[in-house]
């Protein structure tokens, strides 16, 4: 088990946005965290790196307790890519190197310099390597800082929309490359998407969120319309197309997105 979170709770001044929460990742599984905006999901991922400490519960990573654990011996085990990132007037080679800083005492040795050219070589961008960051298109950017991710060698990767304001075929690029790695590598990853399409395509379990908490975690076979009517409150059909699932809005139906009991009669 990559990764083991028990009774998560946190909020922001007397609010509280995560209520019980509990999640578990295996190795090589990526796990994609769905929701409305509001439903606790980028907090979530802030409290698994303990950028933000939970008032309550535990995070368990390779059988570690990170409440133990110092910054350091957190990013050896974590990899964390923030929804926003500034483009640091770094080449490419050195903005991936900065994923080494948890492993690096003096300077960058021999393994450290293999590390980031492997990881360029798996990302598609040694080509890049000597270009500067802010030369870049997006998506060359966005798969920069998931290199410098999974240079860290870390156990677990947390993404927070990896793919936003990336064009159809960047947002493919990437998830396809990131899902790789961590089946290669055996790593856990959790992602937070709003494409639910995107989900269903690359990911191999879906943690959906509402309020807080889960409201249920399945794999993409077994989303149903009335999943997306209880958590988004969106009428939706899903289709097959190509040997893709697929989800189709119709309509908005409610702004109580958090009651079952309402929503008996969803169209799949």
């Amino acid at each position: 088990m990559t990764l083991e979170a028990t009774d998560l709770h946190f909020g922001y001044n007397g609010h509280e946005v995560l209520r019980g929460l509990n999640l578990s990742l295996l190795h090589g599984e990526t796990v994609g965290i769905l929701g409305v905006n509001g439903a606790g999901k980028s907090t979530l991922l802030k409290c698994l790196d303990r950028i933000l400490r939970p008032s309550r519960g535990v995070v368990m990573v390779e059988d570690q307790n990170l409440a133990k654990l110092g910054g350091v011996e957190i990013a050896r085990l974590i990899g964390y890519v923030a929804q926003s990132q500034e483009r640091e007037p770094l080449s490419v080679f050195d903005a991936v190197l900065l994923g080494r800083k948890p492993h690096i005492q003096w300077n960058a040795t021999a393994h450290d310099l293999d590390v980031v050219s492997g990881v360029l070589t798996q990302m598609g961008l040694d080509h890049l390597a000597l270009r500067q960051v802010a030369s870049l298109s997006g998506g060359e950017a966005q798969k920069v800082i998931i290199a410098r991710a999974l240079a860290q060698e870390p156990h677990l990767l947390l993404l927070d929309e990896p793919t936003s304001n990336l064009d159809l075929r960047n947002q493919l690029e990437v998830m396809e490359l990131l899902v790789g790695a961590v089946r290669r590598q055996g790593l856990g990853a959790a992602v937070c998407l709003h494409d639910v399409n995107l989900a269903l395509r690359y990911l191999d379990r879906l943690v959906l969120m509402v309020q807080g908490r889960v409201h249920a975690l399945i794999t993409p076979a077994e989303l149903t319309g009335q999943h997306i009517r209880e958590v988004y409150g969106v009428e939706a059909v899903l289709a097959e197309v190509e040997g893709h699932r697929v989800v189709i809005p119709q309509a908005s139906v409610s702004h109580n997105l958090a009651s079952p009991a309402s929503h008996r009669h969803t169209q799949e």
